[in-house]
């Protein structure tokens, strides 16, 4: 059953959507913690909306070049995939930030709080950028 789970296309690009978002996940979180470190207001609403939204980026552009080159192999237009993935993300974005400013009155604005922003917005970005950014893959 496993092995026959594993050769399903579906299956193998949500698992290597999986790895390139743990990656992508290790470079949000680096970079978050960074920015969080050398701000000192960080605490702030705004600035930790700040430090949340670039490090969320940081993460979405490493995350878009391994999946073009090795999730989905796409050969497509890369600036139309670009934008798209870029739009996917800010949905996700916004949904981060949405889920950040309900649960930050019971976790605060650290890291627990990006923690579960971040969770949120896996399956978006993943059925999303399937069935959109990279639709025409086989």
């Amino acid at each position: 059953m496993v092995a026959s789970l594993a050769r399903r296309r579906g299956v193998r690009q949500f698992v290597k959507f999986g790895i390139v978002g743990a990656s992508g996940f290790i470079v949000n979180l680096a970079v978050f913690t960074l920015l969080q470190r050398l701000t000192p207001n960080h605490a702030q609403p705004l600035q930790y909306n700040i430090i949340y939204t670039v490090a969320f980026l940081a993460g979405g552009v490493s995350n878009y070049y391994l999946n073009r080159v090795w999730t989905f192999r796409s050969t497509g237009h890369a600036v139309r995939e670009g934008a798209q993935f870029l739009s996917v993300s800010a949905i996700a974005l916004v949904v981060g930030l949405i889920v950040s400013a309900f649960v930050s009155r019971w976790l605060g604005h650290g890291h627990r709080t990006w923690f579960v922003a971040t969770v949120a917005g896996i399956f978006v970005n993943f059925f999303l950028n399937k069935y959109w950014t990279f639709r025409h893959i086989e």
